[in-house]
Order: structure tokens, then C-alpha cells, then sequence
């Protein structure tokens, strides 16, 4: 059992800290650390390794100590940070894990790295003093430790993921910032130095709030899908999630928070269900599929009167062959994308106007449905109906959740 330990040590001349040789012993020598197992061989083979001047490591694990804890809680402090999960990650010298790996590779030891057992080491450390969780998947910060030269400590912070629903109850408000577009974004007399082209928008009315709640960096907005500045959003509700960059702060009363600002935003707009979620819902709320649908009230205006019988065969609408549209060819690949018109009613208001309420795949554009976009989008309500028709207004009154 002790016939490895001895190869180590004859390798290193003996000069090996406990450490190095209790990580490489960890397959064959039994103990709760590498320590006790180092202890384990001092004993047996009748040796001393204490303040030896380790060929491996160069005594890097004595750099784990009161000093590096400070600095780390020093750190901590200064930022005003809140966590309850952490994950350590550490920079060690080139030669160092060079060493460390060539000796295991001698030896063929499937052992942990030194990088791997410094990161559990000062983990570990970290759990005693603040009782928080070591997290591999998803940790609130990181700390990284720079053991090259003397320590040095940063500490990411990871963001904060806020889902929920909103709705729109007022037109002419865009879902996300927009950037003025004479000076994109930096500030001129036609956007009065703001540097967006309108004064708010939904991501806005209530990223600005948690930011300050939070005392965090800069906030995404992530939606399923977005509405047109002139449509509103009502029923349910649209899914989003509020992505807040190195917040200090991360326990909110999200309840609290959703009171507050549904009463600033009175009349304009609402935000509901708030809650924490995982990175990953960013992407799932945005993913479309055959079974994801949107439901929306339209305004149709026709130029002349229209035929009523006519209006009958709108409701066999289904296969949409929609080229992109030409108001969105800026920001969208031009290619034809094949939607479905899963549910379709109307209601006539006057000779020139009717209401449809359609239930469509997502992804499908109703203003273009409804006029035909030069006939880039086929079939569509202006050529069924033999005249010109455009969408007055629109209203998004159900998106499909994910």
C-alpha cells in the first residue's frame, strides 16, 4: 500500500508538501483529506514533511490562509454583496500545474488536478465562515483567486434572471429601448440628449426600478416574441424574463416589488407573476414550435365596401406563406416562412370595417396577413376579399407560455 508513497517520494527527492502527496495517494491510501493521508505515510515510513520546500507546488497551499480569507471578506464587504450560493475558481503558476501533471502521468494517477483541490480547499474555508452553499451549475458570484505572486482576489458576480408577465395598456410604447435613430444612441437635439428614440419603454418602466433595488450594473429584457409600438398587450399577459447584471443586491420581495410598480406605471403598463428563474427560461420563453400560438383582436379597414359573402372565406384561411416583411427587412433575414392560421372569426362593424380575432402559430405577421405586404404574404385577407385592406388596429390578447 505504502510501495506508491515511496516512489513519490523517491521521484521528489523527498521534497513534497502533504498535500501534493496526500492528492496523489488519494486512490490508495484511505483518510478524510490529503493531509491525513500524507500523516498516514510520515508515520508508517518513520519520515517528517513539515516545512519542507515543496518541488511539486512551491508551497502554494500555505497562500490558503487568514490573510486570503480577509482579502476574500474584505471583497465582500466593499461590494455590499448578497449570496447564497458560490462557486471558487483559482490561477495557478504554468510551472506549477505542469509539475503536478507530469508526476501523474508517471505514476498514471487518475487523482484531481492541484488547481481542483486549492478550488475545494478555499470552498470549503468559504462554507465554515459564511455557511453558504458551494454551487457547480448555477452560483449567485465566483470568486477567483490569483495565486500567482502574491493573491489576489475578484469576485464575478452572476446575473440575476426575474421572470414574469406584462401587459401594454397604452400604444406608442416600444417593448425595449430604442435608440434615437439620427445619433443610435448618443445623444442629439432631435432626441432632446437622450439618445432614445421614445421616452420609455416596457424593459424600461421596469428595469429601472429593480436596478436600483438591486444596485446592479445594466438589465436585459427578454421576451416572447414582441408586439409593434402602436399594438397593446392584454389578457394574460406576454412572458419575459428581466435579466439584471452584477447585482449586490439579490433578495427582493418580489410581491412588494410588482405592487410598486404596477402603481407607478398605472395606465400604461403592468407586470405580474415576478418570480426568480434559471438562465435557461431566457431561451425557452423565446423558442417557437407548431404548438406555440398567439391570439389577437384586429381592426380591419377596407378602401371600398366590401362583399360580406366574401368574409366567409377568410375562415378557411390556414397555410400562410409569409415572405419577410418589408418594415422588419432591417433586422430580419429575408426568406419565406411557412405559418399556420389555427382559428379565425369575424364580425362586421360597418361596410368598410370588420373585426377578426385569429389564433396563429407564432411567428406569423397579422398586419401583413391582413394586407398582403405587396404579395409577399399569401393567401391574405386583401386579395380573398378582392379590394385593399389594411390593419387599423391590434391588439395581442393571449401568447402561448413555454
Amino acid at each position: 500500500m505504502y510501495e506508491l508513497a515511496k516512489q513519490i517520494l523517491e521521484e521528489t527527492g523527498g521534497r513534497i508538501c502533504k498535500n501534493c502527496l496526500g492528492r496523489k495517494l488519494s486512490k490508495t491510501i484511505e483518510g478524510t483529506n490529503n493531509i491525513e493521508r500524507a500523516d498516514k505515510v510520515c508515520v508508517e515510513l518513520n519520515i517528517s514533511l513539515d516545512d519542507v520546500d515543496c518541488v511539486i507546488c512551491n508551497n502554494i497551499f500555505d497562500k490558503l490562509n487568514d490573510k486570503l480569507y480577509k482579502k476574500i471578506n474584505d471583497k465582500i464587504n466593499q461590494l455590499g454583496l448578497e449570496f447564497d450560493t458560490f462557486l471558487v475558481g483559482s490561477k495557478v503558476p504554468k510551472d506549477v500545474q505542469e509539475r503536478d501533471d507530469c508526476l501523474s502521468e508517471k505514476f498514471n494517477l487518475p487523482v484531481e488536478t492541484i488547481k481542483k483541490e486549492i478550488n475545494r480547499l478555499i470552498g470549503l474555508e468559504l462554507w465554515k465562515i459564511y455557511d453558504k452553499e458551494a454551487e457547480f451549475e448555477s452560483q449567485d458570484i465566483v470568486f477567483n483567486i490569483d495565486l500567482i505572486d502574491n493573491p489576489k482576489v475578484r469576485i464575478q458576480i452572476n446575473p440575476l434572471y426575474i421572470e414574469g408577465k406584462y401587459n401594454k395598456f397604452k400604444r406608442g410604447i416600444p417593448q425595449t429601448k430604442w435608440p434615437c435613430t439620427k445619433c443610435k444612441g448618443k445623444g442629439c437635439c432631435e432626441c432632446n440628449f437622450t439618445g432614445k428614440q421614445y421616452p420609455e419603454s416596457v424593459e424600461e418602466l421596469i428595469s429601472e426600478h429593480i436596478l436600483k433595488l438591486t444596485k446592479g450594473k445594466e438589465a436585459k429584457f427578454h421576451g416572447a416574441g414582441r408586439e409593434d409600438i402602436d399594438v397593446l398587450m392584454l389578457g394574460s399577459g406576454r412572458p419575459f424574463v428581466l435579466e439584471i447584471k452584477e447585482p449586490k443586491i439579490r433578495k427582493l420581495n418580489l410581491a412588494k416589488v410588482e405592487d410598486e410598480i404596477n402603481k407607478i406605471n398605472e395606465g400604461k403598463t403592468s407586470y405580474h407573476n415576478l418570480h426568480l428563474c434559471k438562465r435557461n427560461r431566457k431561451a425557452e420563453i423565446k423558442q417557437s414550435s407548431p404548438d406555440t400560438y398567439k391570439v389577437y383582436n384586429a381592426i380591419v379597414e377596407c378602401d371600398e365596401r366590401f362583399d360580406e359573402s366574401k368574409l366567409e372565406e377568410l375562415l378557411k384561411l390556414d397555410e400562410i406563406h409569409q415572405q419577410t416583411p418589408l418594415r422588419v427587412l432591417r433586422r430580419r433575414a429575408d426568406k419565406v416562412r411557412i405559418k399556420h392560421v389555427k382559428e379565425l372569426s369575424y364580425e362586421i362593424i360597418d361596410d368598410k370595417h370588420f373585426s377578426m380575432r385569429i389564433k396563429t402559430e407564432g411567428g406569423l405577421y397579422i398586419k401583413e396577413l391582413i394586407s398582403g405586404d405587396g404579395g409577399r404574404s399569401h393567401p391574405n385577407v386583401s386579395e380573398i376579399l378582392g379590394i385593399k385592406a389594411i390593419c387599423e388596429q391590434l391588439d395581442v390578447i393571449e401568447v402561448s407560455e413555454k
